[in-house]
């Protein structure tokens, strides 16, 4: 059963959907519609009922030494990507 929305939008871009609706050769409900469906459709990738903080939690922890120069790393990763590792 299909049921009736009202909704307000700027002027201008009423006209460029207008434009679109009619270039696809769809109505205004339908692209609306189908909107929605992929709205409320998205997977977020997480294991079902478990929530981003939780899945962040659980993944590996990476133990690296103290001493552990992480700006040296990125710039000789750097260097290797672009062929420049031996000025390393």
């Amino acid at each position: 059963m299909k049921k009736r929305l009202n909704i307000t939008i700027d002027a201008e871009l009423l006209d460029k959907i207008k434009r679109y609706a009619d270039k696809e050769e769809k109505s205004i409900s339908s692209l609306v519609e189908e909107h929605f469906e992929k709205l409320i459709s998205r997977k977020t990738g997480l294991p079902k009922g478990m929530s981003l903080v939780e899945y962040m939690q659980s993944l590996p922890k990476f133990d690296f030494p103290e001493d552990f120069d992480y700006k040296e790393e990125y710039y000789k990763a750097k260097a290797k990507k672009l062929g420049y590792e031996d000025l390393f």
